[in-house]
């Protein structure tokens, strides 16, 4: 109802009230002053008559006085209901605790006429009564609130019912009450907040300069205010909790997320009709299909996007997950339509459920592990140290021409030193020499290349291991290995000591990758590497051979012996050799 309109029935009474107020006062005027004509005359009627009209005015002086006081109370409650009416509107429009429990004291005050207000809840945790709100006439918060007394709230909190004095001091229930004493309290009301059955607080007003300021009215009008302010500062207190909760959901929510786009491993979930329900950022990285081609998309139709062998092998994998209820794991080679070359994949899948431990679909797990299985390949022949620094291992894998220096080294006698012995102790003593091969090797960053029976082939200056000091590398691998091999022999019977013999030589070769599309190798081929096994083949037990080409690169700190020239074959030079004694010094 519009406020205009609302008044204008109370603000007619009053006119009229008004008016026949005036209209009595003139009246009773006008016989006064006939009355007044007629004092001293022999009128005795007329003075009779002027008499009788001004006492009979004095009914209706008297009626019209509790008319208006009457109107003055309806007024008053009207006035209060609106404001309650409004109070009620305005705590239920807003969710701020603070606000609501300002505009609440501060309504309650001006609706009663109270001195003070204060609005106590009971916390939750510990069960004490904490003061919210403390608000004076003047719509200012009071510091100190504990001027209260303590009978009353108790008293209410205790019963859930209203308690109102109109003079505190002589009322026989608070007799000797120290705060109503100390305080000087006299006007009294306090009502219980009441939320469903329970009380969760209460609403204290006061006066201490004045008694009978409250009536029976405003006890029941605070009543129902407190009740409705009881269910507006819990509604507050639900949507301070839901927003809180929100916000936490919220934040795991872009932890989660930021977790999915940051994991390396490809993410996906297919639910019970094989659509995909979720689809992380790694997951369209490693099949080449962005993720927002694939929301709630049939898993079938996105696959086939990717490669039409791995779309009928994860279909196939997805039903037997679904069907058995347990996990699986597999790795995959396929050739992925977005991406060159082969690609490996490891995937593991596993049955989604729920807290009933039904089957809601299944989660996949992709890893793309191709470079991990190049590097596998890698370290068999690579140094640890070279690994690492390798970036582009498909582009250093690719053939290459260039100069590089090919160590040979077998193990001399080793044919007729095996026939005496068992398989696997055969194996176990070839792997002993390999290894003190092998440290020798590594120490100058060169790459083993393959071991061949009782063999081992090194390269130094691949696309490997880049090495502008290649040629003296290989020299000192070679004195290494002889050096471990000495220290190897002091700890081993002398008939059960063999001996290599090794070539080394330095050239033009093609290095790469050598093989077919189900196994390939990283090699060299070319005359580097056919001269230096033709030197290998020619030395004897404990020899370093070397060619006149590597003996130029390293003359100035090696000690050497000339050989008679020897005759390779393909070449009609005859190629000069030297035995490698040791470094100088």
């Amino acid at each position: 109802m519009d406020k205009s309109t609302d008044t204008q029935p109370n603000i007619q009474i009053q006119q009229d009230l008004l008016r026949l107020r005036d209209l009595i006062g003139d009246i009773d005027s006008a016989a006064d002053r006939q009355q007044q004509t007629f004092v001293g005359t022999q009128s005795r009627i007329f003075q009779e008559a002027s008499e009788e009209l001004v006492n009979s005015l004095t009914p209706a002086k008297r009626t019209l006085q509790n008319l208006e006081r009457r109107l003055q109370e309806q007024e008053r409650e009207r006035q209060q209901l609106r404001a309650l009416q409004d109070i009620g509107a305005a705590v239920s429009s807003s969710l701020d605790p603070n606000e609501i429990l300002n505009l609440v004291m501060d309504t309650m005050i001006r609706i009663t006429g109270a001195e003070r207000g204060f609005l106590m809840l009971i916390d939750e945790d510990t069960g004490d009564l904490e003061v919210q709100a403390a608000r004076n006439i003047n719509q200012e918060t009071i510091k100190d609130s504990t001027e209260v007394s303590s009978t009353v709230i108790n008293s209410v909190l205790e019963s859930g019912e209203p308690l109102l004095t109109t003079n505190a001091q002589a009322d026989p229930r608070f007799s000797g009450q120290e705060s109503i004493i100390n305080y000087n309290l006299r006007s009294i009301l306090c009502v219980p907040m009441n939320l469903k059955d329970h009380t969760i607080g209460v609403i204290y007003a006061d006066n201490r300069i004045a008694d009978g300021i409250f009536r029976e009215s405003d006890k029941h009008l605070l009543a129902a205010f407190a009740n409705q302010a009881a269910v507006a500062i819990e509604n507050a207190r639900l949507f301070r909790q839901i927003r809180s909760q929100l916000a936490e959901i919220t934040e795991m929510k872009t932890l989660m997320d930021d977790v999915f786009a940051s994991i390396t491993s490809g993410v996906i979930t297919i639910d019970n009709k094989d659509q995909i329900s979720l689809y992380n950022q790694a997951a369209g990285r490693i099949l080449g299909v962005p993720g927002s081609l694939v929301e709630s998309r049939p898993l079938e139709d996105v696959m086939a996007e990717v490669d039409q062998l791995l779309t009928e092998i994860i279909i196939s994998l997805v039903d037997q997950v679904k069907l058995a209820g347990r996990a699986h794991s597999q790795e995959l080679d396929v050739n992925i339509q977005r991406r060159p070359g082969t690609s490996t994949l490891n995937l593991n899948l596993s049955p989604l459920r729920d807290i009933q431990q039904n089957t809601l679909g299944v989660a996949m797990v992709l890893d793309d592990i191709s470079e991990k299985k190049r590097l596998e390949s890698v370290r068999r022949y690579l140094p640890p140290a070279l690994v690492d620094q390798v970036r582009d291992l498909d582009a250093a894998q690719r053939p290459q021409r260039r100069e590089m220096t090919v160590l040979f080294a077998d193990i001399n006698g080793f044919s007729t030193f095996s026939e005496k012995l068992d398989p696997e102790r055969l194996i176990e003593i070839i792997n002993e020499y390999f290894s003190v091969a092998a440290q020798g090797i590594n120490e100058q960053e060169g790459i083993i290349d393959k071991f061949m029976g009782d063999a081992v082939m090194a390269l130094f200056n691949t696309q490997l291991n880049p090495q502008t000091d290649h040629v003296e590398r290989a020299v000192r691998a070679a004195l290494a290995m002889k050096d471990a091999l000495d220290a190897f022999h002091r700890n081993r019977p002398r008939d059960n000591q063999l001996s290599f013999g090794v070539g080394i030589h330095t050239g033009e070769s093609v290095a790469g990758n050598v093989g077919s599309s189900f196994r390939k190798d990283f090699t060299a081929i070319g005359d580097a590497v056919n001269l230096a096994k033709r030197l290998e083949e020619s030395a004897t037990a404990d020899e370093i051979i070397i060619s006149h080409t590597v003996y130029e690169a390293v003359k100035d700190w090696v000690n050497v012996e000339s050989r008679e020239p020897m005759r390779v074959k393909g070449r009609e030079a005859l190629e000069k050799t030297y035995r490698l004694i040791g470094a100088k010094g």
